[in-house]
């Protein structure tokens, strides 16, 4: 069973599928203009604690990769990248101290709906657990990133700041890259694999944002903010030769 069949959406309705919004064709141009959606942020603590058991779970998902990556250099440079993630949560959680909360209390709603979303995009090896670690920790900064636009005071530069800090990304699609490479074949599923991805994550996003009580408005007003997402998960998919 998919994550839509087991989280109840941020409209207070279980969902019943994933609607993606449709891409124009590359190259095409497209409006700028931003959407306002501040008022579909949720309020700080609840912002910052989803954000950081995010990191964490990224953290975590990495610590995987590294504990099974088939060599030493793999293991190095991947290590890297889960102490940048842990560094991003530690940011995060100094920011939920900043505002005299307990930073476990404010993450503890967050953790059954996470824990299953990387139960289901784990993948059944180690090629399909990097993917997902690049896919989904993409998608879900760049959306936590636009979302931080609508919180108040000083609070919305800061963790836009810190979810914009490097990743450690580039050992990810190196390793990617080169296992595609080497078995032409791991593309195609890695290619099906990563359009399983996106609509898991974007559910996990959608379920972030606080309902204003007009669901219709809220659906056009979500959708560019979906496209963009969906334009730089394109991006990356591209990156490793892959379809999205």
């Amino acid at each position: 069973m998919s994550y839509a069949g087991q989280v109840i959406s941020w409209t207070g309705k279980r969902p019943k599928r994933v609607e993606i919004p449709r891409l124009k064709p590359r190259g095409e141009k497209r409006p700028t203009t931003k959407v306002d959606i501040a008022d579909l942020t949720p309020e700080p603590l609840p912002y910052l604690g989803q954000a950081a058991y995010i990191q964490l779970g990224m953290f975590e998902s990495l610590s995987r990769a590294v504990t099974t990556a088939p060599d030493l250099s793999a293991k190095e440079g991947l290590s890297t990248a889960a102490g940048l993630a842990l560094s991003k949560h530690h940011a995060l959680i100094a920011e939920i101290r900043r505002r005299g909360s307990d930073p476990a209390e404010v993450m503890r709603p967050f953790v059954p709906g996470f824990d299953h979303f990387r139960a289901m995009t784990m993948g059944d090896d180690w090629y399909e657990l990097l993917l997902g670690c690049y896919l989904t920790a993409g998608l879900l900064d760049d959306f936590f990133i636009r979302l931080s636009s609508g919180l108040p005071g000083d609070v919305g530069p800061r963790a836009g700041q810190i979810l914009g800090e490097d990743s450690g990304t580039d050992v990810v699609v190196s390793e990617l890259r080169g296992g595609i490479a080497a078995d032409p074949k791991l593309a195609s599923r890695l290619a099906m694999w990563g359009r399983r991805l996106v609509g898991d994550t974007l559910l996990l996003a959608r379920s972030a944002m606080h309902a204003s009580g007009n669901t219709t408005r809220d659906e056009l007003r979500i959708e560019p903010v979906f496209t963009e997402l969906i334009a730089a998960h394109t991006r990356r998919m591209d990156g490793l030769g892959l379809t999205a």
